[in-house]
């Protein structure tokens, strides 16, 4: 059987979305879209990582200037932000494309 009349179920699509950004919008068949939303996802979480390492090396004593710990503190507080924000649209967008399908 064809599975070219596929309905989107939005309860579906938002918890895919939940696991990680942008899979809801694969599930939904908007595969650029999705795609899009995963590499801005696995970019926020390089930008968190990358903050959690300045930092990880300030708490243990390995920078010592004031520089390096206010970029690592703004790095990881943006991955932190940018994922949120993208979650919550990757969710509510998910969501909304399956309803209205």
């Amino acid at each position: 059987m064809s599975n070219l009349n596929h309905r989107s179920h939005p309860g579906m699509a938002a918890v895919l979305s939940f696991i990680f950004n942008g899979l809801g919008q694969l599930y939904n068949g908007e595969i650029s879209k999705g795609l899009f939303i995963i590499f801005l996802s696995s970019i926020s979480m390089f930008i968190l990582v990358l903050g959690s390492v300045f930092l990880g090396a300030w708490m243990m004593g390995k920078i010592l200037l004031n520089r390096q710990f206010i970029i690592g503190l703004t790095l990881f507080s943006s991955g932190i932000l940018l994922i949120c924000a993208l979650g919550i649209y990757s969710i509510i967008d998910a969501y909304k494309k399956a309803a209205h399908k």
